[in-house]
């Protein structure tokens, strides 16, 4: 990409940032959402954390497919994924996740 095709997507990205969160504030309560779309954007923070996630968990640093044992993070997350599912509790489970990864990084 050169200089004009960098900064046109700029201004495309910021058009389409503004437009998109500028609607609801501009527009107010003469829009009203349906019951569908309110339902459907409930899911969205779970489905952008997932976007976020997944792929740092399954791409190595080269953007290929890290299925083994020497893939730290997926290591790591699953086992935190485990405890929470036993135990339900959010923090404990971040702290497991983190000492997991630090204990593979450190020494495998």
């Amino acid at each position: 990409m050169n200089t004009v095709e960098i900064w046109l997507c700029i201004a495309g990205l910021t058009l389409v940032t503004l437009l998109t969160r500028g609607a609801f504030l501009l527009l107010g309560e003469r829009v009203t959402l349906g019951p569908n779309v309110q339902r459907a954007l409930r899911y969205a923070p779970a489905a952008v954390l997932i976007a976020i996630v997944v792929p740092d968990l399954l791409l190595d640093s080269n953007g290929n497919m890290a299925l083994d044992i020497h893939n730290h993070k997926l290591i790591a997350a699953t086992v935190a994924s485990i405890y929470f599912w036993f135990t339900r509790q959010m923090v404990w489970m971040i702290v497991v996740g983190i000492a997991v990864f630090t204990v593979l990084r450190l020494y495998f």
